[in-house]
């Protein structure tokens, strides 16, 4: 079955509905169950997968057509990522390319930069990755270590970055690191790597986590890797920390908006499953415990969507806040955790093997509130506001 909760207005538009069952048919087609896992046995997405989805029109929607892109806005990139969550194509991480970094390049980004860069990434030709995190700087942006010193007429990186989504496969990199280590958050600054065209980059292994399995996540390291000083984001030192503050609320609320695809799903799949599976002569649905925990997820599955749907539209209309964003991720990413964690309880002994899809939502879902920021880091973010 497939919960069905009022559309919002922002989403009332014909062209949008028939670009979504275009997406749906191109990941039905390209993306079946047996190439999908072949993605988890590899440990990432293969190539030729992103240049189809170029080809398809699934890259860059929100890109201007001066640019090569669609020109479409923030709704045709919700269109993509709620095909790719409600079909499950684990891996192919089109929201980070589309919504996080295409938008530091389109909103940051020189002229030459864009038109240097998007073209390339509309098609597929060029997947993305954006590196913050490293191995002692998590979620406090201002505490990394990587450096980019001026050298020549350029800048010579040095430092490592882990957790990096589509580290194994990304050919153009925004690095986050400090060009003046001595001035603060004033001293960082964000650098694009374009890693067939440097030396001293490497790419760390594969790293194994507990879920998305085809998503490749990795440890990357620069050593004393050379960019040319265009390829310096906004060709101005030391804006990498107010570019990151600004786009944060995007990325924290694209998360959120994934949550609660996930935990519709999630509800959705479970319902179906109550109602067919029978325990002591009846259908699991039936006992008042079952019905009166899915009206219990129901409710805040449909409180969080309300929610996220309101943030959405201040996203549109350019009025999305820090707080908002961060109150959206906590909010959601708990919740997510929490309903998937009760509809597994729901499939009893069925929920702990792997062939059923609640088992791969349950190990998916963890991560949600850990990265993006924390949820404890969201927590502090809210209470500052206060």
């Amino acid at each position: 079955m497939t919960l069905e909760f009022s559309q919002p207005a922002y989403m009332a538009d014909e062209e949008l509905t028939m670009f979504h069952d275009a997406v749906g048919k191109f990941l039905d087609q390209h993306a079946p169950a047996e190439r999908m896992e072949k993605w988890r046995e590899d440990g990432q997405v293969e190539r030729a997968f992103w240049r189809e989805a170029g080809a398809a029109g699934l890259l860059g929607v929100s890109v201007p057509e001066a640019y090569g892109g669609h020109g479409g806005d923030f709704r045709h990139d919700l269109v993509v990522v709620d095909q790719i969550a409600r079909k499950g194509t684990d891996g192919f991480a089109a929201s980070l390319h589309n919504v996080i970094v295409a938008p530091y390049i389109q909103l940051h980004g020189t002229e030459e930069q864009k038109q240097r860069w998007l073209p390339r990434m509309v098609a597929g030709d060029l997947v993305t990755a954006i590196a913050m995190s490293e191995p002692g700087a998590g979620s406090d942006l201002q505490a990394i270590r990587t450096t980019a010193l001026k050298d020549g007429n350029g800048y010579r990186i040095n430092g490592s970055k882990t957790f990096i989504s589509n580290g194994q496969i990304a050919d153009l990199i925004v690095v986050v690191a400090k060009t003046d280590p001595t001035k603060g958050a004033r001293g960082v600054s964000l650098l694009v790597v374009e890693t067939d065209e440097v030396e001293g980059f490497r790419r760390g292994q594969n790293l194994d986590k507990i879920g998305n399995e085809a998503q490749d996540t990795s440890e990357l390291f620069f050593d004393d890797v050379w960019v040319p000083a265009q390829n310096l984001l906004g060709a101005e030192e030391g804006k990498g920390f107010f570019q990151l503050m600004a786009e944060l609320p995007r990325e924290r609320l694209l998360i959120a908006i994934t949550s609660v695809i996930v935990m519709e799903k999630a509800l959705a799949l479970t319902i179906d499953y109550t109602k067919q599976r029978k325990a002591f002569g009846q259908p699991i649905f039936d006992f008042q415990n079952s019905q009166f925990k899915i009206a219990e997820m129901y409710s805040k599955a449909r409180i969080a969507r309300t929610f996220i749907n309101d943030c959405i539209q201040k996203a549109i209309d350019g009025t999305l806040d820090d707080t908002t964003s961060a109150i959206a991720k906590l909010w959601a990413t708990d919740t997510e955790w929490e309903i998937v964690d009760q509809c597994l309880q729901l499939h009893g002994g069925y929920g702990y093997i792997n062939e059923y899809p609640i088992a791969r939502m349950f190990r998916n879902s963890r991560i949600s509130r850990i990265y993006g920021g924390s949820n404890e880091i969201m927590k502090m973010l809210i209470a500052r506001a206060l």
